[in-house]
């Protein structure tokens, strides 16, 4: 699958514009991480993608069709959970997963639901109502929707929310063995998701791409811009965006990313969330 985005702008009834001028390409097989803070774009370009808001400008093409008149075949190959994702809360787990199966017009319905109830670990919570599961399990429902079908695209907006550290190894694992033959599109705040799975960031902030590349090319791009001190040494932070502070026995170890680092800084070698932040706080800056 190839998803051909050029010149898409989005600018919603209130005035404001979510997106601007934004060209990207998107291929199978690939896992593809979305950063950018709260309200940079991000939730807009799923929705784009998956046809439920039509760009105010620009074009989305899918395999070489345009996405307005092909919009019923890419639903029949998309798996989708959109950050707010409403959960029927008097079926059952199955029941939900029955109803959904239902509306993909799946051939074997319920092989499908058995599939997708054990990869996301839900099998002892199968017959619970909805409304009686935890957080963390209505989230494992949402994805195990997503999955339903194998679909050649999957596009998950903040799916590790909820989710404990060990369900979220374990749920990395999954996209990741999803996107070995698949396109799948990934955006979260977890910095460390992304780091551990994604081949390809794209990075959105004010609705523009600031960059698209790997992981290991946007670390580089932050070297020589990532250091650390202690704050007795200095009372000058400006210029500084401070990034940690830790309490050590000789004071408060600051960690800071900069365009320049001062003398009394330490340079260190940067993470891939120095690199994110770098990047962010140098666009506050212009």
């Amino acid at each position: 699958m190839e998803i051909n985005i050029q010149n898409v702008s989005m600018t919603y009834p209130n005035g404001k514009q979510a997106l601007k001028d934004l060209t990207l390409d998107l291929r199978t097989p690939s896992l593809i991480g979305l950063l950018g803070p709260n309200g940079a774009g991000k939730s807009t370009l799923m929705k784009l993608l998956v046809a439920a808001l039509l760009p105010t400008s620009g074009t989305i093409q899918v395999d070489g069709r345009s996405l307005a008149k092909s919009e019923r075949a890419l639903k029949s190959q998309l798996g989708y959970l959109p950050q707010e994702f409403g959960l029927f809360d008097e079926l059952t787990v199955t029941q939900f997963l029955d109803y959904m199966a239902a509306l993909k017009g799946l051939r074997d319905p319920k092989a499908a639901v058995r599939e997708v109830i054990k990869a996301v670990n839900l099998e002892e919570k199968k017959r619970a109502r909805i409304r009686a599961l935890s957080g963390g399990q209505r989230q494992r429902v949402g994805i195990a929707q997503a999955l339903l079908g194998d679909p050649p695209l999957l596009i998950f907006d903040e799916p590790a929310v909820g989710l404990d550290p060990e369900e979220r190894i374990h749920f990395r694992n999954l996209f990741s063995q999803a996107a070995q033959n698949r396109l799948v599109l990934l955006s979260t705040h977890i910095i460390e998701d992304v780091q551990s799975v994604c081949d390809r960031l794209v990075v959105i902030h004010h609705g523009r791409i600031l960059f698209t590349g790997t992981p290991a090319q946007l670390i580089r791009s932050a070297a020589g811009h990532v250091g650390v001190f202690l704050e007795q040494n200095t009372a000058q932070e400006r210029g500084l965006h401070i990034t940690a502070r830790v309490n050590t026995g000789s004071g408060v170890r600051c960690r800071v990313v900069a365009d320049t680092l001062p003398d009394y800084a330490t340079q260190e070698e940067p993470t891939l969330e120095d690199a994110y932040l770098y990047l962010i706080s140098k666009e506050v800056r212009q």
